[in-house]
């Protein structure tokens, strides 16, 4: 605890913005730590691995709660049950947090935000689940694989029944137990202003490890690293003037795939933040021009943000919308980047909280609008010119349906390639790819 702020209310406030208001993860617990940056490395440490744990194991920890409690975890009162998940989370996941301490410091929690009449409730529950954890009962995977897969993954049962579909029950097993594991943060090189032995270097006499992404596939993929141990990005010096950008490998990918070249044209049309675009600035070495655009003013800031750290030249922001069509854009790119909005499924190591908020009728209104854009957004490549559409999802209809359905309404494109990254194989993120060629 530093100057009387509870970091364990840190954390509630963090769980509270992404289940109740629904802010995303990353955001809301972005936000807490920028706000708090005089916290020590430790309760920082603490609050990120809580709130991403608790919010990870989501299903698994009302499993657990609903076992022993009275009260069912949905009729709780959204603090009581932010409360006892995070409790619950540091009692089965967290060695080096006393059981004592975690119903403790529980039970002043719920006082502290006014429920004062529901601290023999919450002590109760945790004392009795942490006196109990290795009694708990799991479904039994062979008469119900679908309930026990989701509870010890905390992946939704309609998600494991469509990877299930597509790709088979083992495949979809390993698909989500691999959201459980953790890796460094991946960083991509910026090569116009460092090299990967001067970064390694420089990150190394700070205490931080650096470890190259080797991808045998792509033996001139060399601009990838993971970092661990450091505090905040923002306290990284390279960091803040431009020597890399944080961005997953399977999204270097994109536009390491696409192969922009020095002098090209460039329009990323749903660029925020702004990593693909500015991979490809650098691979065009400063020549040419590449147009970020995206809907908001808020995106597009990001974006410049970006550009202005990275101090990249051949790179603009343009705030548009990607359904509606530029008629001054019409033929005129060597290639555009089309990441386009998409269910989300294959990042959900990275982003949890979309477990839980994305839908069946949410994605299929999604793999429409994709449709919508990628019919606009073709216009803008010119004859011999690259269109690449990518997704951070896993499903087929978002993915290979789509890239059917393309081909079927344009035939004036040929598909070069076509990809799917899967997050239990590889190095990075669920995503997929097709890269087209206007004949």
């Amino acid at each position: 605890m530093t100057d009387g702020i509870n970091i364990r209310e840190l954390v509630l406030e963090i769980l509270l913005a992404v289940t109740k208001e629904e802010e995303y993860s990353h955001i809301a617990l972005s936000s807490v730590l920028e706000k708090h940056q005089y916290l020590t490395k430790q309760e920082r440490s603490f609050i990120t691995r809580v709130s991403e744990g608790t919010l990870e194991n989501m299903i698994e920890l009302d499993y657990i709660i609903d076992q022993f409690s009275n009260t069912k975890v949905k009729k709780m009162k959204p603090v009581i049950r932010c409360i006892l998940r995070m409790g619950v989370y540091q009692l089965k996941y967290m060695d080096s947090v006393p059981a004592s301490a975690a119903c403790n410091e529980a039970v002043k929690l719920a006082e502290r935000k006014g429920f004062r009449n529901l601290k023999g409730f919450v002590n109760g529950v945790l004392r009795n689940i942490s006196r109990n954890l290795e009694k708990i009962e799991y479904p039994d995977e062979k008469k119900y694989p679908y309930e026990a897969i989701s509870v010890r993954t905390s992946v939704p049962v309609w998600m494991l029944k469509q990877w299930s579909k597509d790709y088979g029950l083992n495949k979809a097993k390993t698909i989500a137990e691999s959201f459980q594991t953790k890796k460094g943060t991946a960083i991509r090189i910026n090569l116009t202003k460092t090299t990967k032995e001067a970064l390694m270097e420089s990150l190394s006499k700070q205490g931080i490890q650096a470890e190259p992404v080797v991808l045998k596939e792509y033996p001139d993929f060399d601009y990838a690293m993971y970092l661990t141990g450091y505090d905040y990005l923002a306290g990284i010096p390279e960091f803040v003037q431009g020597d890399f950008t944080v961005q997953d490998v399977s999204s270097m990918l994109v536009t390491h795939v696409a192969a922009p070249k020095a002098g090209d044209y460039v329009i990323d049309v749903c660029s925020a933040p702004g990593g693909k675009s500015l991979h490809a600035a650098e691979l065009m070495q400063g020549e040419g021009m590449v147009e970020a655009r995206d809907l908001t003013g808020y995106k597009v800031d990001l974006i410049k943000e970006n550009i202005s750290r990275c101090g990249m030249k051949n790179i603009c922001a343009k705030q548009m919308d990607a359904c509606i069509l530029d008629e001054a854009s019409i033929k005129k790119a060597d290639l555009v980047i089309a990441d386009l909005p998409c269910s989300g499924l294959g990042v959900l190591r990275k982003k949890p909280d979309i477990r839980y908020r994305m839908t069946e009728e949410k994605e299929k209104s999604l793999a429409a609008l994709q449709r919508q854009i990628l019919s606009v957004v073709c216009e803008y490549v010119k004859d011999g010119g690259t269109l690449l559409y990518s997704t951070c999802t896993i499903d087929r209809m978002e993915n290979e349906e789509n890239t059917a359905w393309f081909l079927a309404n344009h035939p004036e494109f040929t598909l070069l390639l076509e990809r799917q990254i899967f997050p239990d194989a590889g190095e990075g993120d669920g995503f997929y790819m097709a890269k087209f060629i206007r004949k």
